[in-house]
């Protein structure tokens, strides 16, 4: 993903999640626009998401504790500026 193409917060969360958890890959899509007029929609075109993401940090783990592993490496965005992540969380390989 090319961060000169993306917002501030897609930029925050593609850092953090890099740092956190060393993904093989990872896709984050803004799917803000889809939800312009609906709860949680704050205007600023960055609050709703789409993240696939693989990690061998994953390896071993169910999808809650791969989920509580993303938001713990995203803290406070997910408060603050994210309204809405769909996770799709793997292990290489799978």
């Amino acid at each position: 993903m090319s961060l000169s193409s993306t917002g501030p917060v897609a930029a925050e969360m593609i850092r953090r999640l890099e740092a956190a958890l060393n993904p093989t890959t990872l896709d984050l899509e803004n799917q803000s626009h889809h939800h312009v007029g609906h709860a949680g929609h704050d205007g600023s075109g960055e609050s709703h998401f789409a993240l696939t993401i693989a990690s061998p940090l994953f390896e071993g783990q169910n999808r809650v504790q791969r989920q509580r592993a993303i938001y713990a490496a995203l803290g406070e965005l997910m408060v603050d500026k994210v309204h809405a992540l769909s996770i799709k969380a793997l292990a290489p390989g799978e």
